[in-house]
């Protein structure tokens, strides 16, 4: 499962929508580990003058590999995400997070760190199984 749904909330999505900021409550509660990477990429980039910030530190275990995943891997969880901290996220080898000023969306950082060559380029023999 990839959130921790409290009663309260599930009702209320059971009536109709939700609001941003019950969701996003709820995916930094269920996936804490997540939580702590994206927010710190965006404290990174809000410090700094480059137009992205990125962390590719392993987690230490698959718990926390897979809470990255379902973050990231969830138009929801990571659209909730983006619209939260005003960024845009990317995701590389299922542990790369990094997150681009709007305004860096169409700058040659941005691409090549989507594009399959910075997906090649950041292979390693140890991130086969990851």
């Amino acid at each position: 499962m990839s959130l921790n749904v409290p009663t309260d909330l599930l009702e209320l999505a059971e009536r109709g929508d939700v609001d941003d900021a019950r969701f996003v409550e709820c995916v930094r509660e269920s996936l804490p580990y997540a939580w702590q990477v994206v927010s710190g990429v965006v404290a990174d980039l809000e410090t700094g003058r480059a137009g992205f910030a990125d962390d590719a530190t392993p987690p230490p275990s698959e718990s926390e590999r897979g809470q990255l995943l379902r973050a990231l891997a969830s138009d929801a969880i990571r659209g909730g995400l983006e619209r939260h901290f005003g960024v845009k996220l990317a995701f590389q080898n299922c542990h790369r997070v990094a997150a681009f000023r709007p305004s860096a969306v169409d700058s040659d950082d941005y691409r090549a760190f989507i594009s399959p060559r910075g997906q090649l380029l950041n292979q390693s023999p140890e991130l086969r199984d990851c």
